[in-house]
């Protein structure tokens, strides 16, 4: 695996696994208090992996480097897309899922979640995934190369469960580019369950609650 990851486990010998993607410049230690306030034994013991996205100069920041799944080029996220960045990510996000089963999760078990840039490799990675995933988890982000999405997308991504959730007042992705990217998904055929709340580029203690109960769901 090229991936440097963190990891905990809510039990011993876990028989479901979620992969959480971060954001832009952050690392896998940024979601770990999310995931840790997730109330999930109903469902048994749980893996959380926490993978560390490359190294790599990001063009809208001045073409620092930081921590990133993709390059960014310009405030549009829909123009000028790195689609070579993302294809490579992708290929390290199926890397995590084939480690999670070769330790045993069923892909029916695995979840993909992510937030900002995390979103958009957990939206590329788990549509296209030749199995059927548990669902996937959207938090703050958009769909990339959403015009190959209908072409590429694996059969097994038919009626997928997906949980979305953004900011009405997110400054870094507009709230009608979330939206359009869950009205593509819902044209896919997608089972999208989409939240709305009060905040920024963030995350917010309804939007965990939220989330828990429909990970209870697909996981129960």
């Amino acid at each position: 695996m090229s991936l440097d990851t963190l990891e905990f486990e809510t039990a011993p010998n876990p028989t479901a696994s979620v992969i959480v993607l971060h954001g832009l410049g952050a690392d896998g230690n940024d979601f770990v208090p999310i995931a840790e306030a997730l109330a999930l034994d109903a469902v048994g013991p749980v893996r959380f992996v926490f993978p560390h996205a490359p190294v790599r100069p990001v063009t809208i920041n001045g073409g620092m480097s930081m921590r990133a799944w993709y390059d960014i080029r310009q405030a549009d996220l829909g123009r000028q897309e790195d689609e070579g960045g993302l294809r490579e990510s992708l290929l390290d996000v199926e890397a995590l899922i084939a480690n999670e089963r070769a330790r045993g999760v069923a892909a029916s078990r695995i979840v993909l979640m992510g937030f900002s840039q995390g979103c958009a490799m957990t939206l590329l990675t788990g549509l296209r995934h030749a199995e059927r995933l548990a669902g996937l988890v959207g938090l703050s982000g958009y769909l990339p190369l959403a015009d190959t999405t209908a072409a590429e997308r694996s059969n097994a991504s038919a009626g997928l469960p997906i949980f979305l959730a953004h900011g009405r007042a997110d400054p870094v992705i507009p709230l009608a580019r979330a939206s359009a990217s869950r009205e593509a998904l819902q044209a896919l055929g997608c089972d999208v369950e989409w939240h709305e709340y009060p905040m920024p580029h963030s995350v917010c203690p309804q939007e965990v609650a939220d989330l828990n109960r429909w990970m209870l769901r697909i996981l129960g």
